[in-house]
């Protein structure tokens, strides 16, 4: 089915443009597209400041995109997974997401894997980092 792509859209409550510059900074992601609301609607937070109508990025080979959006909550029971090359690649790109995040599985070498682990990033993403055998 060559008309169809899968893309991810993930809602952040308030902090959308500082965690997709976050990706595009540590994960080489590159945003290409970043709209501010022009008025935010009345029931958002009043103090956030210049809320993400929508975003747009591309990392890793998938596109990304993403919005405040009032009473978002962090990832559950779904993850991106990004797949790296070495096991070092891995355990540098888990302390990076891991900090000040909520980590599920520390990163290992198992049967499956030369390095995985699961967390969830301070912006409330769930991330599983994976160096496959």
């Amino acid at each position: 089915m060559d008309s169809l792509k899968l893309d991810i859209y993930l809602n952040y409550p308030g902090h959308c443009e500082e965690a997709f510059k976050f990706y595009e900074q540590h994960l080489g992601g590159k945003i290409t597209m970043m709209s501010a609301h022009q008025q935010p609607p009345p029931h958002f937070p009043k103090e956030w400041k210049n809320p993400i109508l929508h975003a747009r990025m591309d990392l890793g080979g998938t596109t990304v995109m993403g919005a405040d959006v009032a009473g978002a909550e962090p990832m559950r029971s779904a993850y991106l997974t990004l797949r790296l090359d070495s096991p070092e690649k891995a355990e540098e790109i888990y302390e990076l997401l891991s900090a000040e995040g909520q980590v599920f599985i520390k990163i290992e070498k198992n049967f499956f894997a030369n390095r995985f682990a699961m967390l969830r990033d301070k912006f409330g993403t769930s991330w599983m980092i994976l160096n496959e055998i």
